[in-house]
């Protein structure tokens, strides 16, 4: 089913703590990255005991983050499986934040950065090292994915309404992308994605205490793409 254009904003105080919490943040990740999973997988997966992660599912299942599914092993017996459940969620601008708000969300950020960055990193590496024993360059025992960590870096001279048309068309590139499951071709691998497009300060609030390369002031171009593609 095609995503809700606009998403799902998350308003509620209380889900946005649920979310925060970082064990719940990695029990997510794991679910995503790995698929469904039981409270015992991921007590063993994450170093937590079972009490532990059945406690943490049942308060990310009360906001709809994730839902039990069927079992995803023979004779699954009376063990509850978990899936994460996937979706638009947004969260309230900056402007619009309480300051409850505004103190949960530093703290989802600070852990969602970390993670992501720490994901994208361990990944890397484990793709390249695949393997391994092949001569430098020849490409022997080789992950076929470990060109695939595409990134890029770049800089736009954009308006506020124009940034905002930016992002919605990155949501809708990636649900483009979406099918379920059973249309899911062989050799397909869950692609983490992430996008950070942030305006940098305007020109009148340059600190002179704080120098920073003026190009960057002009919105020259610092184009970075790890795919060997060009993004202008």
């Amino acid at each position: 089913m095609p995503e809700k254009p606009g998403g799902t904003e998350i308003t509620e105080l209380a889900a946005l703590k649920a979310l925060a919490q970082p064990r719940r943040q990695q029990i997510l990740q794991h679910l995503t990255l790995y698929g469904p999973a039981t409270s015992a997988i991921l007590a063993r997966a994450l170093g937590l005991n079972t009490g532990a992660t059945s406690y943490h599912l049942r308060e990310l299942a009360r906001y709809g983050f994730v839902a039990d599914t069927v079992p995803q092993a023979p004779g699954g017996g009376r063990a509850r499986w978990w899936r994460a459940v996937p979706g638009d969620r947004r969260f309230p601008p900056p402007s619009r934040r309480t300051p409850g708000m505004r103190l949960v969300m530093d703290e989802l950020n600070r852990h969602a950065y970390a993670a992501d960055l720490a994901l994208f990193e361990r990944l890397q590496r484990q793709s390249g090292a695949v393997g391994g024993g092949g001569a430098a360059g020849d490409g022997a025992g080789a992950d076929e994915w470990a060109d695939a960590h595409a990134y890029s870096r770049g800089s736009l001279r954009l308006t506020l309404p124009e940034l905002q048309q930016f992002f919605e068309e990155y949501i809708a590139l990636m649900n483009r992308y979406k099918r379920p499951e059973a249309e899911t071709p062989p050799g397909a691998r869950t692609v983490h994605t992430r996008l950070l497009a942030f305006p940098g300060p305007g020109e009148d609030a340059h600190d002179p205490h704080h120098p920073c390369d003026p190009q960057d002031l002009r919105g020259a171009r610092t184009d970075d793409n790890g795919r060997e593609t060009d993004a202008s």
